[in-house]
This record gives structure tokens, C-alpha cells and sequence, in this order.
């Protein structure tokens, strides 16, 4: 996905990480990020190269997310642990959004997207 919105071309290179102050809801079969100061979120960090490619993202993301500075704690053993960055926090109708868990291989499957695990983060 990112490699499409972003027109790269090669695979993304992601960083297994955390972020805390965030828990993680549904909206639709989309992640949720809303603030929740002693929560935690898994997931996996791209690092954004240039100002453009910020851009495609947040347009991408569409008006229900905005960009919200985070610290970032890395999971794969290697440098730098900690870092900050942002994350895109859903700013849309709270309403509209379930519990539930987002899995990114499901996801990508439904949308076509992927034909082989990506659960091994480079």
C-alpha cells in the first residue's frame, strides 16, 4: 500500500515499534488511533523521506485522521530505540468507530493487496 501511495520503487522498508498514548478501534475494517494516555499500540514504523511524501499520506488519509507528533520505541533491537515521529490519530465521529482488532494481513488480503505474509517486517 505504501509503496503505492507513495509511488516508491521498491518495497517500504518497516521498523517493528510501539507507541504509547494511543489505543487502537475500528472504523469499519479500517484502523483507529484515539488518545489513551497509558495505553500502547503495536505496529510498525515507515519513515517518511520527504515533505511530498508526507503529503501524499495525509491526503491519502483523507480529513477523518490528522498527523500527531509521537514518540516512537523500536522493537527489533537495533538503532535508534527511541525516536519521535507521527502517527496518523483518527479525528473523525467517534461514533462511528467498534472495538475491535486491526490485522494488517487481513486487511491487505481483503483489499487484494498482498499474496504472502507481511508479518515479517524488515
Amino acid at each position: 500500500m505504501l509503496r503505492d501511495v507513495l509511488g516508491l520503487e521498491t518495497e517500504p522498508q518497516l521498523r517493528p515499534a510501539t507507541i504509547t498514548g494511543y489505543k487502537c478501534m475500528l472504523w469499519g475494517q479500517y484502523a483507529a488511533l484515539l488518545d489513551a494516555p497509558q495505553e500502547m499500540v503495536h505496529g510498525a514504523v515507515y519513515h517518511v523521506e520527504t515533505k511530498e511524501h508526507g503529503e501524499r499520506l495525509a491526503s491519502y488519509e483523507t480529513d477523518n485522521y490528522r498527523a500527531d507528533p509521537c514518540r516512537i520505541s523500536y522493537t527489533d533491537g537495533n538503532e535508534p530505540v527511541d525516536d519521535f515521529g507521527h502517527v496518523f490519530k483518527f479525528v473523525g465521529n467517534i461514533r462511528d468507530l467498534s472495538n475491535g482488532t486491526f490485522d494488517l494481513d487481513t486487511w491487505l488480503r481483503r483489499v487484494k493487496r498482498v499474496t504472502e505474509d507481511s508479518s515479517t517486517v524488515k
